[in-house]
């Protein structure tokens, strides 16, 4: 009997906890699985998003729902199903995956619903499968490699050994890498994904191959498990290793406790980095850090622009968040507080934006970190917006 009260309180609780919202918002990302750590991340900063504008959008209270996508794109896509039909949320956002993003935008789209990616940007929703409903905050998949195919350019490097996954994402930065490298790209492989964990067939290759660098994407864990390995063939000291999304906060820490002292100066591109300085991001930075007592990665810094970019939406139609149209407008204004700085919408919604080069490198207490260079492409728009015919 205790046991089914307890039961029914918190069932009661978990009512009227989301009763009491005005605005529910729906948020996948991973949160289980060795990949959760990203999921965690972005968590951490949807959670002090909503601190600092105190759980209020304009006069509205606003509630986030968590779904688990399992690093797998059916569960993401049932986990989406769930926050829109059973949960009924208003607009859904997050998303780390590109898979997990195209299998669950029809159960959001077809609801006639905002969905807004934190971070997946897939080339097909950049283009022929772009729609009045979805944004982006981040990037289109192509365009940090694209940037570090410009930083290759400048690097002078003329042979280049490209290894990514064989998915999605991986697919579209191996194409961005490609479409602005002027050099020659002397291998490629595309490994198998998620469950690959050892390269050494593909180290091999490279030796042989005997590239003037190598560019490599390997999200969440793989990434700090290939870098391991590279170092263990005896590579790292002679071929210079150049990625995306590999070198990050959560990263790092691991790279620095292995003594992986090689990681230090490597170069990469991204739209942002802890040390931008705007008042945003020092606000973002500090807090984040202050609260959880780490760095936060690129996953946390776009979650926590997406709060404040659905905040930009609501309070543009006054919390009316029924008007579609509105909100739409509103999104495609893009007038928040960015910790990127200032950036503007593309016709096919995602952000037309600045790429810089960014270092790996030691802060004041001897953490390992990620400090911002120079700008390597300027107002950058993705190449797939010119596909897009978006009706509405």
């Amino acid at each position: 009997m205790l046991k089914r009260i307890v039961g029914a309180t918190a069932i009661v609780a978990c009512i009227s906890t989301s009763a009491s919202a005005d605005i529910k918002i729906g948020f996948v990302t991973t949160l289980t699985t060795p990949a959760a750590v990203i999921g965690r991340d972005m968590r951490d900063a949807v959670e002090l998003a909503l601190e600092h504008i105190d759980y209020r959008m304009g006069q509205e209270a606003v509630e986030v729902i968590y779904g688990d996508d399992e690093f797998n794109a059916q569960k993401g896509k049932q986990a989406t199903e769930r926050l829109v039909l059973r949960d009924n949320v208003d607009l859904v956002t997050g998303y780390i995956w590109s898979n997990v993003l195209l299998a669950s935008a029809p159960v959001v789209l077809n609801a006639d619903k905002i969905l807004i990616s934190a971070n997946a940007g897939p080339s097909p929703m950049a283009g022929r499968r772009c729609h009045r409903n979805f944004f982006n905050i981040s990037w289109q998949n192509d365009q940090t490699p694209m940037a570090l195919g410009e930083l290759l350019n400048q690097e002078s490097i003329q042979t280049l050994y490209v290894v990514a996954p064989n998915y999605v994402a991986g697919q579209n930065m191996v194409a961005g890498v490609e479409r602005s490298f002027t050099g020659e790209v002397v291998g490629k492989d595309m490994t198998v994904w998620p469950s690959q964990r050892d390269w050494s067939a593909e180290l091999s290759k490279i030796k042989a191959a005997g590239p003037e660098a190598v560019f490599m994407f390997y999200p969440g864990p793989a990434g700090p498990a290939f870098v391991k390995q590279y170092q263990q063939a005896g590579l790292i000291e002679t071929i210079p290793l150049f990625s995306v999304y590999t070198f990050d906060s959560i990263s790092l820490p691991l790279f620095q406790d292995a003594g992986i002292d090689s990681v230090l100066g490597s170069k990469m591109t991204q739209f942002w980095a802890p040390d931008m300085d705007n008042e945003q991001n020092r606000k973002f930075v500090a807090a984040f850090r202050d609260k959880y007592g780490r760095y936060p990665s690129f996953y946390a810094a776009q979650s926590y622009d997406s709060i404040f970019f659905i905040k930009s939406a609501v309070e543009g139609v006054n919390g009316n968040i029924q008007d579609l149209d509105g909100m739409r407008a509103a999104l495609r204004k893009a007038e928040f507080p960015s910790v990127r700085g200032t950036f503007r919408m593309g016709s096919n919604h995602f952000p037309i934006q600045n790429f810089y080069e960014r270092r790996v490198v030691r802060d004041t207490e001897g953490n390992w970190t990620t400090s911002v260079g120079p700008v390597v492409l300027e107002n950058h728009q993705d190449p797939y917006a010119s596909e897009c015919e978006m009706e509405g």
